[in-house]
């Protein structure tokens, strides 16, 4: 069996342009133009910020039926939804929230923020690799640098400290 001649300019392409393509429509129902808000929200907002808020939709005015030709576009509202009990925090937060979502769109597309109290998604936690095994020489330097120790729960949680300590130090070869 061989394989199919390639055509020419046929690569591989990154996911996130098929993701794209299949995310915008859904995004745009939403009244976002793009998913960009959506997808990079820990960027724009930092972190702390994103894990209790979420931008849920942008919410634009009615439009008048006859809107002089040159006046701009009134801006929207960004309805967020946040954890129950940090309301309040970021509701001190909306006018930084706001202006770092205009810096993003690159206009001012929003002027207010509305406030959903709602639990967001529940995320994964990222998982820890599982702990080897621990190693008996290790163990027994530990031991014997903690014979001095009269305290039993101190002692125990030094020789586990210690223990690791000297398992991380034999893996990497330090002395």
């Amino acid at each position: 069996m061989s394989a199919a001649p390639r055509g020419k300019g046929r690569f591989a392409r990154p996911l996130a342009e098929y993701v794209q393509k299949q995310i915008d429509p859904l995004a745009a129902r939403q009244g976002f133009g793009e998913a960009a808000l959506l997808m990079r929200w820990p960027e724009i907002v930092g972190a702390r910020v994103a894990d209790v808020c979420a931008p849920e939709r942008l919410q634009w005015p009615a439009r008048a039926r006859k809107a002089a030709p040159g006046r701009p576009q009134e801006p929207a509202t960004l309805i967020l939804r946040v954890e129950p009990g940090f309301g309040l925090e970021i509701q001190h937060m909306i006018p930084a929230i706001l202006d770092r979502v205009n810096a993003h769109l690159g206009w001012r597309c929003v002027d207010r923020a509305t406030l959903r109290q709602q639990a967001l998604a529940v995320r994964s936690a990222p998982r820890r690799p599982p702990r080897a095994a621990p190693d008996p020489a290790a163990r027994a330097k530990a031991e014997a640098a903690t014979e001095g120790v009269a305290e039993e729960a101190l002692r125990s949680a030094l020789i586990r400290l210690g223990e690791r300590a000297l398992a991380g130090r034999q893996k990497d070869g330090t002395p």
